[in-house]
């Protein structure tokens, strides 16, 4: 009998990876929740935080993070991906 534990699925240290975008055309909250919700809707999207100030999405996935989805998901929400950060 196999048994699942609570984590399986997710992905592993190992596995994971972190890339950040410059962003422009966010200036408040919405945007803020807007661009977490697009990129976070995408698969393998395990996290998204926003630093609206900072002009900056730092996106973590389960494996290589796919710019070209990212970028579409970003203009999608009505904003710019000019670059990884």
């Amino acid at each position: 009998m196999s048994r699942r534990t609570p984590d399986a699925g997710r992905p592993t240290v190992a596995t994971a990876a972190t890339a950040t975008y410059a962003v422009s055309g966010m200036s408040c909250g919405h945007c803020r929740t807007a661009v977490t919700e697009a990129v976070g809707a995408l698969d393998d999207v395990t996290s998204v935080d926003v630093d609206v100030p900072g002009g900056q999405v730092t996106v973590t996935t389960g494996g290589a993070p796919d710019d070209t989805a990212i970028a579409a998901a970003i203009d999608d929400a009505g904003y710019t991906l000019t670059g990884r950060a």
